[in-house]
């Protein structure tokens, strides 16, 4: 096969050029592919509704209300500084590339802690959905089979199956050409649309009572906490609801290389995202709340306030509002709309992330980077790097397998190490270029509204942070008492987050910082077009050569350091 033709460089592959990497990927979104996938993993179906327990036990109404409104407004502030960054870096590097050639000094391993704590998100992001679905799949199961076990030991492994096989699912589909995940893409945006109209609708007209207007400022605590500032430390807790489903809109930098315009449709399609997302989630818990029944469930000594009885079952309390409020087949129709769109939720995440892991590892930085970086020649895709998405969120999800008062108490860990590891990896590139002066604004940029807009993005991912790692519950039993007990109400996402960058800090000190320098250009003009050339006409023989060659140069570096 003759790969010496020539190969057109349009502005969108001579962009690329300039920051020194090859179109190995095949570009074909435009810009509603790009934006569907951001779209996609934030997800007002998955995060809206799997957390909205959450915000049931932690601040009741008031707090899911007001949250959507609050937490909408400051992470479209961190959007839009991270939108401004994109516009002049439209590369599926994303984060690390950013803080790499934003840093002043110390630019590898600003760009190594950004790099890993991105990729531990979006670890978290892939657990934290797929395991949801398949509760909710678990929850669906059951309204057709009684006997299926969705809680104890047997329900706990039951629905660890479902979530393996959901992730198998979307690695499959992650394996074909781009443009089928683009497609799917597209299709899930019009699904949330239209989902949550119809949710909204149903919900709104078809139970027979509703509680009143007034019923949405009312402020609920069933967490446990007392005290004089109970009030107000719980309402920050119910509006952990909206931060957990708004994330994952790095997603658009990491499919740039693969959009065309990604230099302006890249960061339009962040900010457009978010506040989509924010106003949609807004209306649909409002139908939700709205919907929730009045009375108590049960009898007798075992009735309880039917709040109390839906917000305490944890993750499945939505359907199982759903399914009081609606009942028969409208109830299974609304939860079968909820599972579809975590299901593309889950399968944009795993895009997402085998574009990180394939861009992380194109610059020599995972163990192993000579298997992950590869690209697929026939269909143009990091088919090792999705498989490897799939295999590490599935051991994250095996801790599922404990069980905390009918939550799993490794779901509510899996989504602050979500959202923790990506708002760190947000803000650090954000930091970064607040503090350099030379930064060059792209096409879509803030002007003077960068230093006010940003700053305020840094605080509010700080405060979310702390938020995160606090406890929802009371510490009782005490550890030294029952350490069972105690396991069962205490947040572990702080302690994983933490062993975590310990992890990756001796990484770092022991190796990395003697090798990793950050981004690193794949070779000269001649040779990003001889790759290109090899890609467009087939040859996988001549792309297996250039890919050894470039592994051998970064291998050779890192050796002779």
């Amino acid at each position: 096969m003759a790969t010496d033709a020539p190969v057109t460089v349009n502005a969108d592959t001579q962009r690329l050029h300039e920051m020194g990497y090859a179109q190995e990927l095949s570009r074909k979104m435009g810009w509603f592919s790009n934006f569907a996938i951001s779209f996609s993993i934030i997800s007002i179906l998955a995060g809206a509704m799997t957390t909205y327990w959450l915000g049931m036990q932690a601040g009741g109404p008031r707090a899911i209300m007001l949250g959507w409104i609050i937490v909408g407004f400051f992470s479209l502030l961190v959007g839009m500084s991270m939108a401004e960054i994109c516009s002049t870096y439209p590369t599926a590097g994303g984060l690390y590339y950013w803080s790499a050639k934003l840093a002043r000094k110390n630019a590898p391993a600003w760009s190594w802690f950004t790099g890993w704590f991105n990729l531990i998100g979006l670890i978290g992001v892939i657990a934290s959905v797929d395991f949801a679905l398949a509760t909710f799949t678990g929850f669906f199961i059951q309204l057709y089979r009684p006997s299926f076990e969705i809680a104890g030991a047997t329900g706990a492994r039951n629905i660890f199956l479902i979530f393996c096989a959901y992730l198998v699912i979307h690695g499959l589909l992650n394996t074909f050409r781009v443009d089928i995940v683009a497609k799917l893409g597209d299709i899930s945006v019009w699904w949330h649309v239209i989902g949550v109209l119809v949710i909204f609708v149903i919900l709104i007209f078809a139970p027979a009572h509703h509680q009143s207007v007034s019923f949405l400022f009312k402020s609920k605590n069933l967490t446990g906490w007392t005290g004089p500032f109970a009030g107000l430390y719980v309402f920050g807790l119910g509006m952990l609801l909206a931060q957990y489903t708004i994330t994952g809109f790095d997603a658009s930098a990491h499919v740039s290389e693969e959009t065309h315009g990604a230099h302006t449709e890249a960061p339009k399609a962040i900010v457009r995202a978010i506040y989509v997302s924010a106003i949609a989630a807004f209306v649909l818990n409002l139908a939700m709340t709205l919907a929730i029944p009045k009375g108590t469930f049960g009898t007798g000594s075992s009735a309880v306030p039917m709040y109390d009885h839906i917000g305490l079952i944890g993750i499945n309390s939505a359907p199982e509002l759903i399914r009081l409020a609606v009942g028969g087949a409208g109830a299974k129709l609304l939860i079968l709309i909820s599972i579809v769109g975590q299901f593309f939720c889950g399968m944009a995440s795993v895009t997402a992330s085998s574009r990180m892991i394939y861009a992380f590892s194109r610059d020599g930085a995972l163990p192993g980077h000579k298997i992950w970086h590869r690209i697929n020649p026939k269909t143009r895709t990091p088919t090792n790097g999705v498989w490897l998405a799939v295999v590490l969120s599935a051991i994250v999800g095996a801790s599922s397998l404990y069980q905390n008062r009918g939550v799993a108490i490794a779901f509510f860990a899996m989504t602050g190490i979500a959202v923790v590891g990506l708002y760190i990896a947000y803000i650090i590139p954000v930091y970064l270029r607040l503090r350099n002066r030379e930064f060059q604004q792209g096409e879509w940029h803030l002007g003077k509204y960068s230093q006010i807009v940003g700053w305020t993005a840094v605080v509010w991912v700080v405060i979310v942070s702390i938020y995160f790692f606090m406890p929802v519950y009371p510490l009782i039993p005490r550890p030294w008492d029952d350490f069972h007990g105690f396991a069962n109400v205490f947040n572990w996402s702080g302690p994983l987050i933490l062993l975590s960058f310990i992890a990756v800090s001796i990484y770092w000190l022991v190796s990395a910082k003697n090798w990793f320098q950050g981004p690193q250009v794949q070779g000269t003009p001649e040779e990003l077009r001889a790759i290109e050339r090899a890609l467009e006409f087939g040859d996988v023989d001549a792309v297996l050569k250039l890919e050894d060659a470039e592994d051998k140069r970064v291998t050779e570096h890192q050796q002779g350091h």
